[in-house]
């Protein structure tokens, strides 16, 4: 079948390393069930992989990708919740030690076929196509728990979204604005805070931009290039949340506004099962649909993986059969 995949690992030229061709079918163990691929979104992980720094170590060639959306054998249209665990596990299952990701041990989907275990298909709702539907497992599952389980905000309250364009960001926007949040993001360019307002945010600044006031809470994806303004950022007492490190993982930090302030940070991963079920039960309820900037057909993936290393992403990339 044709894949994208890893041909091997690069740090400095991730993207030298992605490779289109034919890889062999997936093996499909018992309590496992095949999707055959429509759509599936591109996301930093998968650059992370190129670059040989992800939580797994892989084995080229790894076909990459950890989220999309299909159809069984039936016909049946699914999207897939991208998380395995340790069957013995119980519990949240982001907090499994020996979680990992479609793409990190196994096969990804990033192919025309995927073997997965049935607990990780869910029903794709009617309201969505599978294009929309592909990028819920990842970019969107992380901002669901990041807004609705980890910030405490209540509509009317204020947050920052460092960033404007990108999948984590942008379904931030989406959703804070469809819960009642006042929504206000960062961007580095007059484009991609016009894509932020266009999309719900009530207001944007540039990239390290002093606030008029401080928030209550703000969600960091990138690291180091944004902590300190993200500390800065948030009001005493308020919640800082971090789920990315896209630009390195030392920030400078003054702790002492930490303690002075109270202020708490919290960090996510992911999501739960259970998570992705209420997510997709709520923007198919509030109506939303999913930003997407650039859709493309899977034998073109290497100007996708070239767009977001390079920071040219409008919305989530979706790679399509």
């Amino acid at each position: 079948m044709i894949s994208v995949f890893a041909q091997r690992c690069d740090f400095d030229n991730p993207v030298s390393a992605v490779a289109i061709g034919e890889q062999p079918e997936p093996e499909v163990p018992d309590g496992w069930t095949t999707v055959s691929i429509k759509a599936a979104g591109l996301n930093w992980h998968d650059l992370w992989t190129l670059r040989g720094v992800g939580m797994w170590p892989i084995t080229p060639p790894a076909i990459l990708g950890m989220e999309g959306a299909g159809c069984l054998d039936d016909g049946t249209n699914v999207v897939l919740y991208p998380l395995l665990n340790d069957p013995a596990w119980r519990g949240d299952e982001t907090l499994d030690p020996g979680r990992h990701t479609l793409s990190e041990k196994l096969p990804g989907t990033f192919a025309d076929h995927v073997a997965v275990p049935r607990h990780n298909v869910l029903p794709l709702p009617p309201e969505l196509t599978h294009v929309e539907a592909s990028v819920l497992g990842t970019a969107w599952l992380t901002a669901y728990r990041l807004l609705f389980t980890k910030s405490g905000l209540s509509p009317g309250d204020t947050m920052l979204v460092q960033g404007s364009s990108g999948g984590v960001a942008t379904a931030l926007v989406q959703m804070g604005r469809a819960a009642g949040m006042q929504v206000w993001t960062t961007g580095r360019s007059a484009e991609k805070r016009e894509l932020a307002e266009r999309i719900g945010a009530h207001r944007t600044f540039a990239a390290n931009e002093q606030l008029p006031t401080k928030v209550n809470a703000v969600f960091d994806t990138a690291g180091a290039a944004t902590w300190a303004h993200s500390l800065a950022s948030v009001r005493p007492g308020g919640t800082l949340l971090s789920c990315g490190v896209t630009t390195g993982v030392t920030p400078p930090c003054d702790l002492r506004a930490l303690f002075r302030d109270q202020i708490t940070v919290r960090g996510s991963y992911l999501g739960t099962r259970a998570e992705m079920i209420n997510l997709i039960s709520f923007i198919s309820t509030a109506g939303i649909k999913p930003m997407i900037g650039k859709v493309m057909p899977m034998d073109a993936a290497v100007d996708g993986f070239n767009d977001m290393w390079h920071g040219r992403t409008l919305g989530k990339i979706v790679f399509k059969h």
